[in-house]
C-alpha cells in the first residue's frame, strides 16, 4: 500500500477539520483511536495487493458505504435517545425511505 498508516491517520485529522468527529468522553485518546483506525484500513487495502484495481476499489467503497451506513444509524439512535431533532439533509434522506415503504 503506498500510503502509510501515520500519513492516512494525518489525512484523517485534515478531513475532521471540515467535519469534526465528537469523541465525547471516550477514555481513548483521540490520536491513537485515529492511529488504530489508520493501521486497520491500511492493512485491509495491502491484503488486497492481488486483487484487480477495479476489485479493491469495489471493497473499499463497500466498507466505506457499510461504515457511513454505521455512522447514520448510530447518530439517529443517539439523537432519538436525547429527543433531539435530526439534521434537515438526514430528514430528507429517512423521509425518503418512508415515501418508498409506503
Amino acid at each position: 500500500m503506498p500510503i502509510q498508516p501515520e500519513q492516512l491517520a494525518a489525512l484523517m485529522h485534515e478531513v475532521e477539520q471540515e467535519d469534526p468527529i465528537d469523541f465525547a468522553d471516550l477514555p481513548f485518546p483521540e490520536d491513537e483511536l485515529r492511529q488504530l483506525v489508520a493501521s486497520h484500513l491500511c492493512e485491509m487495502a495491502a491484503s488486497m495487493e492481488n486483487f484487480s484495481t477495479e476489485d479493491r476499489l469495489t471493497t473499499l467503497l463497500a466498507v466505506s458505504a457499510k461504515l457511513v451506513l454505521e455512522n447514520l444509524v448510530l447518530h439517529v439512535q443517539l439523537l432519538r435517545r436525547h429527543g433531539l431533532p435530526v439534521s434537515e439533509n438526514v430528514e430528507a434522506l429517512l423521509n425518503k425511505l418512508r415515501k418508498r415503504d409506503g
